[in-house]
């Protein structure tokens, strides 16, 4: 199950990667300038997974968000909330360990423990309400510590904007998923199920966080997509402490 969820990354990665030479070469000392300022030289590809992506949204990912919105209680949207952050904890943990952060990798842990005890499983955050916040941590951080520059931009099939480095990332975070365990207990029909419920239960509720500012940013964008790719930047490189955001992020148009 592992395998095949590497793979598949492996390929909407390499989709997009395939076609760099497709791309058009700048000429002028000038646009060899803007070029690198921007450095997106797969833009026409990712603007077309781009499109496609925020087709599916419109057509399928926002109205199935608002169905849930409608059908779940604000309540149990944050139970399940709850949940998934609670199992990414063990992630966070190890990319913290990798990174040094010993004491945010301790935080963590002590995080994991008291929510999945105390808190039914993850169902509730008691492990905030006592002082421990929510630490952050993914693999994409953990090569930028090593050292790894991210590299072009890069928009993946389904899972949006991204960076080489970053997909690297999400594949090895992905790996480490504690979900995926859960599924080697049963069969394949469990996994499957499994996969597809995370998956599901994930977009949904990442859809559900960003639903007003992900609308606000496409209604006020000339170009969605080039306000895609600066949000996405600067809010990554805020995550990553290179610097602090100029541009606008989501929490911006909440």
């Amino acid at each position: 199950m592992l395998i095949r969820r590497l793979a598949l990354l492996l390929a909407l990665i390499c989709l997009p990667v395939s076609l760099i030479g497709c791309a058009d070469v700048p000429q002028s000392p000038e646009a060899k300038a803007e070029a690198a300022a921007i450095d997106d030289p797969l833009e026409p590809t990712n603007r077309v997974i781009f499109d496609v992506n925020d087709f599916l949204d419109r057509l399928l990912i926002r109205p199935l968000t608002e169905l849930y919105r409608f059908a779940v209680p604000d309540y149990m949207r944050d139970r399940v909330a709850n949940i998934l952050s609670n199992m990414g904890e063990p992630v966070i943990f190890a990319n913290n360990l990798m990174q040094g952060r010993t004491d945010d990798a301790g935080t963590t842990s002590e995080r994991f423990l008291i929510n999945t005890t105390l808190g039914v499983a993850g169902v509730f955050d008691v492990a905030t309400d006592w002082g421990m916040p929510k630490q952050d941590g993914d693999f994409g951080q953990t090569l930028s510590t090593w050292g790894i520059k991210g590299g072009p931009y890069l928009v993946l099939p389904l899972f949006g904007p991204s960076n080489f480095r970053d997909a690297i990332g999400l594949g090895a975070d992905m790996g480490m998923s504690p979900w995926g365990y859960l599924a080697g207990i049963g069969g394949n029909g469990t996994e499957n199920r499994l996969i597809f419920s995370e998956f599901a239960a994930d977009g949904l509720t990442r859809r559900d966080q960003n639903l007003d500012g992900y609308d606000a940013l496409r209604s006020g964008s000339l170009d969605f997509y080039a306000e895609m790719r600066s949000v996405y930047r600067q809010y990554r490189d805020k995550q990553l402490g290179t610097h602090e955001s100029a541009q606008p992020t989501f929490e911006d148009y909440e």
